[in-house]
């Protein structure tokens, strides 16, 4: 996003930086720059409806109660905007925003409102749960883009895109939103899936977070894509150690974000991460990150097959192989 970092590790959009205590620590371990909490307009719209029932749930018992509870206004993204920019204020490395909304006119609003907080950047988050079935691809692909567009004229911060994978052409939709405001795209964001509990017969939502592995996608969407932008790359999901790191690196992002590995593993990961890319590039004797950055990605490979469907292909051919290293009994 043009924002220098001292390091490729930045804390993605979660609950962890919401104690301004954890979000120092997260600093002084290593974290270059943090993602705050996403503002979702529809949590605010349930939150103040909610706030509402509850206020003037005894108004018509009888009379002398319909003043019981003032007619306050829900705090909203007041309380978001407020934590947000104390946040700010806390630490020395850039902050940045994220942001969902449902209207057209929500995005703007908030993306003003969220940069008056002295925000760093704005990370746009275009998730949605389309229900529609007769939105087309291109209906939802032109209408962010429409939003990417008015965002950008409303706002002076730098602004990235944190993506979902499932677009029909990914390479045609990052292509477009880098010429259409896109200063760096984040591949890519994990979403929350229900599960069913058998035994009780219902739905249930389980915490989702990523597993070593996981990040096979934004590696192969890295490595596509990052020589052929004018914006930045930054890999999402399944970066658990410094290896993962290194291999997004290789592949062309210019960073990483984090959350999982440090649910599971603690503050501490951060400064281990960082020391297993410092041995690494002093074991392979590069002296900065551009050394390596995008050595492997698709622009800089021999194999004209690389990181498309031939790979699947070779994968099969070479099934006799595979069976002989990992026999099925």
């Amino acid at each position: 996003m043009g924002i220098e970092l001292k390091n490729p590790i930045i804390i993605g959009a979660s609950n962890l930086v919401l104690d301004l205590k954890m979000a120092k620590k997260l600093e002084d371990a290593g974290a270059a720059a943090i993602v705050y909490k996403s503002l979702f307009e529809e949590q605010l719209h349930l939150e103040a409806a909610e706030l509402e029932e509850e206020l003037h749930e005894f108004d018509d018992i009888h009379a002398e109660m319909t003043t019981l509870f003032p007619n306050i206004e829900h705090s909203g993204p007041k309380a978001h905007l407020m934590a947000l920019k104390k946040l700010k204020e806390s630490v020395s490395i850039p902050v940045f925003a994220s942001l969902n909304c449902t209207y057209d006119v929500s995005w703007v609003e908030y993306a003003k409102h969220l940069e008056d907080t002295g925000i760093d950047g704005l990370e746009l988050n275009f998730y949605a749960a389309i229900s529609d079935v007769e939105k087309t691809p291109a209906d939802i692909e032109n209408q962010q883009i429409e939003v990417l567009k008015k965002v950008r004229d409303a706002v002076n911060i730098p602004i990235s895109v944190k993506l979902s994978p499932f677009y029909t052409n990914m390479m045609n939709v990052v292509y477009r939103m880098d010429r259409n405001g896109a200063e760096a795209f984040v591949l890519f964001n994990r979403l929350f899936q229900p599960d069913i509990d058998i035994k009780e017969e219902k739905l249930k939502m389980p915490y989702n977070l990523s597993q070593k592995g996981d990040n096979r996608l934004p590696l192969r969407f890295a490595g596509m894509l990052s020589c052929n932008l004018n914006g930045n790359i930054c890999s999402n999901t399944g970066i658990h150690d410094g290896e993962d790191m290194i291999t997004m690196l290789l592949a062309g992002a210019d960073a990483v974000q984090v959350v999982s590995t440090i649910y599971k593993n603690g503050v501490i990961q951060i400064t281990r991460m960082l020391d297993e890319l410092q041995e690494w590039m002093k074991e392979k004797g590069y002296d900065k990150i551009d050394d390596f950055k995008g050595k492997l990605c698709k622009k800089n490979v021999d194999d004209p097959h690389a990181y498309r469907r031939a790979q699947y292909v070779d994968f099969l051919m070479k099934a006799k192989a595979f069976l002989k290293k990992y026999p099925v009994n």
